[in-house]
């Protein structure tokens, strides 16, 4: 991170246990030097065990994404970075209009046969990324899957966790592949609509769909960070929390960057 990177990341950390008089060991490590660690990981693709010299030993380094992981504390992070950018962008911090997908993509040969699957519409064999992002193109939920799950199945799910979260959401946009009943799933047990937004007949080849674009371009920004361009994470929950971490990467650097004058 820049010097103005942790300026913004620095007041939004989760705050240890023993700094609120809750017991434990201080950390040996700054938490600037163990995030750039994982930011370091998460961006480049490396194993843990080849994590450069200039960072904590790789062991620290893990051992703090899995407290992180374990005790939610990523997410929390990354929703107070999510709460900071949309504020920064002129909008309320709770978002009233999302956008839900999924992304199948490959499993490394650590990826356990309970927790991968075949996707026979895009013949992935791996996991697939359950998704929901903002207008913004921001990250709102996400639950990693066998590739075989359908997606109309993981968006029960998926959706109600989001909906619990942010009780202004109002309004879903998703493809063709969430018709059916969940549309009114959504609408009698969540209080959410879901619009599909389908492609017309007559148009062939790509062709940019109104705010189906938004998620596209978030899974984009996955496939840079290149931990990410497979499934390397032997728990569905590390996967997710490779997710989050990646989004944390797009977020500071938004937030660091100055603003622009007025002319």
């Amino acid at each position: 991170m820049t010097d103005a990177e942790w300026a913004v990341v620095r007041p939004l950390l989760p705050v240890p246990a023993w700094l609120r008089g809750r017991g434990g060991q201080p950390e040996a490590y700054c938490h600037r030097a163990i995030l750039d660690a994982i930011r370091y990981l998460v961006d480049n693709g490396i194993k843990w065990r080849a994590m450069p010299g200039d960072f904590p030993p790789w062991d620290r380094a893990y051992a703090f994404f899995r407290r992180w992981r374990d005790q939610v504390l990523v997410r929390e992070f990354h929703d107070r970075l999510r709460d900071r950018v949309r504020q920064k962008a002129g909008r309320d911090a709770q978002p009233t209009a999302g956008v839900i997908d999924s992304q199948s993509v490959r499993a490394d040969a650590v990826v356990g046969a309970d927790s991968r699957g075949f996707d026979g519409g895009k013949l992935v064999n791996g996991r697939k990324r359950h998704v929901v992002v903002d207008t913004l193109g921001l990250l709102l939920g996400v639950m990693v899957t066998a590739a075989d799950t359908g997606d109309r199945t993981a968006a029960q799910v998926l959706l109600r966790q989001v909906a619990d979260a942010h009780h202004l959401l109002a309004l879903i946009w998703a493809d063709g592949g969430y018709t059916g009943s969940l549309v009114e799933y959504c609408l009698a047990a969540l209080a959410l609509v879901l619009a599909i937004v389908k492609r017309s007949d007559g148009q062939k080849g790509f062709v940019v769909l109104p705010k189906r674009w938004i998620v596209e371009r978030f899974f984009a920004h996955l496939m840079r960070t290149r931990r990410l361009a497979r499934d390397f994470e032997r728990r569905t929950t590390s996967a997710e929390a490779m997710i989050y971490w990646s989004m944390t990467l797009l977020m500071t650097r938004r937030l660091a960057r100055p603003r622009p004058r007025p002319s």
